[in-house]
């Protein structure tokens, strides 16, 4: 490999997510990694992704990424702002967002979400930022796309509190509960990306990145990791994508300092 294409597994998890979203799609957007491929999508292949934040702003096409919900870049980039009710009463709930993008510290095997707390409740190990937007994101959306690092922290047998829905219990646990939209389709790591099982709802392995092998992410995954019968590989992050992302976090760690080239 050339050094004009070696990249990390990080950047490598950030193009493939980009890659997801498609022009044209309204994409609501949470801070942080999923934050990093939407604008990634929106610099390179997908210009007319319509970028959404829980803030009010519509449209945002920021030029570095930012730290917060309220950060004035968003603002001042949007189309338009609206107030936070008419987001979620009209824009979300009125069924008009295409994909949901969504973090997390905490999933399971079924794309439940914990961004509560790490631990007891009432006596947590961790605090965590909390759920935000995202439990109304997780039922409304139409689809929804999560983003994180995996590891045996992160991917849980038994979530320590659930934040937000992903499949519930599993197989039609979803629709039972009356949530008429897809919720959770594909699951993005630095490690390779996971699927629910059409029947299941259960995550399963359908694409591993370069590098790594099955072994390496079952050992990351706090539960028998299932594997698709087709599991495909991940391309090469391509030139544009990566010099696209390296300028944007470059401008970033200029703009914010250097702790926020680890979103």
């Amino acid at each position: 490999m050339s050094d004009a294409l070696a990249f990390t597994n990080e950047e490598l998890m950030a193009v493939e997510a980009a890659r997801q979203l498609k022009g044209g799609v309204v994409c609501f957007v949470g801070i942080g990694l999923p934050s990093t491929a939407a604008n990634l999508a929106r610099l390179t292949h997908a210009p007319e992704l319509v970028l959404i934040y829980e803030s009010g702003t519509i449209g945002a096409k920021p030029t570095v990424l930012p730290l917060s919900i309220g950060d004035g870049e968003l603002a001042e980039t949007a189309d338009a702002v609206v107030s936070v009710p008419e987001i979620f009463a009209y824009w979300l709930q009125g069924g008009r967002i295409d994909v949901g993008f969504l973090g997390a510290a905490q999933i399971d095997r079924f794309a439940n979400i914990n961004t509560t707390v790490i631990g007891d409740y009432d006596k947590p190990k961790t605090r965590l930022p909390g759920a935000g937007g995202a439990p109304e994101i997780a039922l409304s959306a139409k689809e929804v796309f999560i983003i994180l690092r995996q590891n045996k922290r992160a991917f849980v047998d038994q979530l320590d509190f659930v934040t937000s829905i992903g499949h519930g219990t599993g197989g039609i646990d979803r629709a039972r509960r009356g949530v008429a939209t897809k919720g959770p389709t594909r699951v993005i790591t630095d490690l390779g990306v996971l699927e629910p099982h059409p029947e299941t709802k259960e995550l399963t392995l359908t694409q591993l990145h370069p590098g790594t092998t099955v072994d390496q992410v079952r050992a990351a995954t706090g539960w028998a990791l299932k594997v698709s019968d087709s599991l495909r590989m991940t391309p090469a992050p391509d030139v544009p994508s990566l010099e696209a992302l390296r300028a944007l976090k470059r401008r970033t760690a200029a703009a914010h300092g250097t702790a926020s080239t680890a979103s």
